[in-house]
């Protein structure tokens, strides 16, 4: 089955899109922060029960840094980790290049959607309290050198 996909692909990439599965996240080696992947695989598991990270070469490194801050922070658990070797043709040389891959299939915890909910409500809170000390501090700076607002100021000078 890989070998006929490995053919389809190297003869109509867009072929493959449709054969690609839907809880799949492909990590790249594009310069992309650890925490986006987090994010966008939090975003993967409200909508599946299970996904799969997969990487080549060295976005192997990211893959399991994501699969690792996900089951630490008790979001998924990990069902499988598959390792592979696949051959890509190097457009430069025009040869072929054989690379390390890595598929990591986490699940969902029982308990995911609590510890969502419960990290939405912070960000809110936090970003409430952020906004009052916003608001306090720009009171404190609408005061003169000896700490009166302007409207005192102007009271004691009629």
């Amino acid at each position: 089955m890989e070998t006929m996909m490995a053919e389809v692909a190297i003869k109509d990439p867009a072929a493959v899109v449709g054969l690609q599965k839907r809880n799949r996240i492909q990590v790249s080696t594009n310069k992309k922060p650890v925490y986006f992947y987090v994010n966008l695989a939090k975003r993967f598991m409200q909508r599946h029960n299970e996904i799969e990270l997969s990487a080549l070469g060295m976005a192997i490194g990211t893959v399991v840094t994501v699969a690792e801050i996900l089951k630490n922070n008790g979001l998924a658990t990990e069902k499988k980790i598959m390792t592979s070797t696949v051959g890509t043709k190097d457009e430069a040389k025009g040869r072929l290049v054989r690379k390390a891959k890595i598929e990591i299939l986490l699940s969902k915890t029982q308990n995911f959607s609590d510890l969502i909910t419960a990290a939405k409500t912070e960000r809110s809170a936090n970003s409430n309290a952020t906004k009052a000390k916003a608001a306090n501090k720009a009171g404190e700076e609408a005061r003169d050198e000896n700490g009166r607002s302007e409207q005192e100021a102007e009271e004691i000078s009629e």
